[in-house]
């Protein structure tokens, strides 16, 4: 632990996180809707401003993991760190121009929704929520995981059973957000989040900016010069140095991260929120603005976290970089520290603190809304909308309980292969899957069958002979070695196993079927490429 974070600043950072916690959790209970209201529970009405909506699929979409994980490989990696970052945001914009309307005019509650809009069946639906706990699991365990591994390294303490004791607390108050306040409740903690963590961001992106002379290339040459590598950090490929095809590599991870980020479930639920195909675009419009804003930002104070403090401090402090932006944030101020300068730096710490609890609580409700909605009201056919709202909550715990079990048991590893595994499954399964159904004409149910299962298996089973898992010291099991995959993702073989198997299973359907779908289709193409029809259940 550093000097940095002791004293007033973890003192300070106890009280905000304690105030945090306590007006988020009040702010659900104020805005929970009623017992049975459907609607306002999962889509809150779309009551909310496109800026507004627009902030909330934003606050969505930046992840804990994207924050501190996309910080880290910007002062560990440099260049590569920037096209990550790049990468993230223009993942937003491919869903913003190419799936944002269809989704909202094409679904109503989950991604099985608008799956089955065109090829209705439990079939469909069950197999929609299955790849929805595979995508967004992951995550969760990531971001749990990291809560008490966070929480150690700004408080001060490192006993593992303080952290355990965080992340089962922490996952408590989220597994309640989720269930008390649903859509509304916790769009308003998305949106609480994004503007504290823009916010904060800016004025330390404008705290290192001033500190190199307000020239951004006086700050990436000192980056480098604190590297310990040289210019190679303002180079592609050091991400990747040790690989058999670092180039390659890089481009699938990149590609990955483009068609898989925005297609998780988590963020295309927000499409569902907007009340019209013109509100749907001026909320992407702000949220992809947000996200750029976020990109600026991370790669200022990325960057200047190794200017500052130098790479290997950054490493030494955590092997992933996930502390850089704290560090960076930190050591913006200088060696004399003021008290407005330690009341900023707890805004920031607060404004993770917050970004953790939020993510979290938006990936849980996208997973119960996906198993009461789609696997457990699909089978009742007259099932009420108090007793199916009454299930969606239920479902919250009953995803939430083994995800914090599961990040209690793997918090002491690495937790790279479980992003990179979210991603893999958002690009392998849900991003095939969601451009067939929405614009082939003969898709058929057997091809989107195939694409989710086979995408999904084909990732399962190729990702843990990646580098990531085993056969390097950051690997996350360092001590085995069955690599026999020498790249950081599956995508190289997974994402065109995607699309082919929707293709096949298409093609294997026979004409008959063929015929049939394609019908299907065009009974509703005008509806889900237009909104010529009002949406409805």
């Amino acid at each position: 632990m550093t000097d940095g974070f002791s004293g007033n600043s973890q003192a300070m950072s106890l009280v905000a996180f304690s105030a945090i916690a306590t007006l988020t959790l009040l702010l659900c209970v104020m805005t929970g809707p009623d017992r049975d209201d459907l609607d306002e529970f999962y889509t809150g009405y779309g009551s909310l401003s496109p800026l507004r909506n627009g902030l909330a699929i934003a606050g969505d979409y930046i992840s804990a993991a994207s924050v501190l994980g996309t910080g880290g490989v910007i002062a560990l990696c440099g260049y590569d760190g920037i096209v990550l970052a790049l990468s993230t945001a223009l993942s937003l914009m491919l869903l913003m121009f190419l799936l944002a309307e269809p989704l909202r005019n094409a679904g109503r509650f989950t991604m099985g929704d608008a799956l089955a809009r065109r090829m209705p069946g439990r079939g469909v639906r069950m197999t929609a929520c299955v790849v929805t706990i595979a995508a967004l699991l992951p995550l969760m365990l990531v971001q749990l995981a990291g809560t008490g591994q966070l929480l150690a390294f700004i408080l001060g303490f490192s006993g593992d059973s303080l952290k355990t004791a965080c992340i089962i607390g922490l996952g408590a108050l989220m597994i309640s957000y989720a269930a008390i306040g649903g859509m509304k409740g916790t769009a308003l903690i998305q949106i609480l989040k994004i503007v504290m963590l823009l916010g904060s961001g800016a004025v330390i992106a404008v705290l290192v900016l001033r500190r190199f002379d307000w020239n951004p290339g006086t700050l990436f040459d000192a980056a480098a010069a604190q590297s310990g590598v040289g210019s190679s950090f303002l180079h592609s490929g050091l991400q990747f140095t040790g690989g058999s095809q670092p180039r390659l590599d890089m481009i699938v991870s990149e590609l990955t991260v483009v068609l898989g980020g925005g297609c998780l479930p988590h963020v295309t639920m927000r499409m569902y929120t907007a009340s019209s195909a013109r509100q749907v675009r001026r909320s992407m419009s702000w949220a992809v603005s947000a996200v750029v804003l976020f990109v600026l930002v991370v790669t200022v104070v990325g960057f200047g976290a190794t200017a500052l403090v130098g790479r290997a401090a950054i490493a030494q402090a955590d092997p992933q970089g996930n502390t850089a932006y704290l560090l960076g944030s930190r050591a913006a101020f200088g060696p004399d520290v003021s008290t407005a300068e330690t009341f900023l730096f707890t805004t920031v710490t607060t404004a993770i603190f917050l970004t953790l609890l939020a993510s979290v609580a938006g990936m849980i409700l996208a997973c119960a809304n996906s198993l009461a909605h789609d696997a457990f009201a699909a089978r009742v056919r007259e099932m009420t909308a108090r007793r199916e709202m009454t299930l969606a909550r239920v479902s919250a715990l009953a995803v939430g309980v083994p995800a914090i079990l599961l990040a209690t048991l793997v918090q002491h590893r690495t937790l790279q292969p479980l992003v990179t595994l979210s991603f893999c499954l958002g690009a392998s399964a849900i991003a095939p899957a969601l451009v067939y159904s929405l614009f082939w004409r003969r898709y058929t149910r057997t091809g989107l069958l195939c694409t989710l299962i086979g995408g999904t298996t084909a990732v399962l089973l190729l990702m843990p002979a990646t580098n990531l898992v085993t056969g390097s010291p950051n690997s996350a099991f360092p001590e085995a070695d069955f690599n026999w995959f020498p790249f950081t993702t599956t995508g190289l073989v997974t994402i065109p196993l995607g699309f082919a198997f929707g293709w096949l299973g298409s093609v294997i359907s026979g004409r008959r079927a063929r015929e049939e779908e394609r019908r299907q289709y065009e009974a509703v193409e005008a509806w889900i490429l237009a909104g010529a029809v009002r949406r409805g259940g």
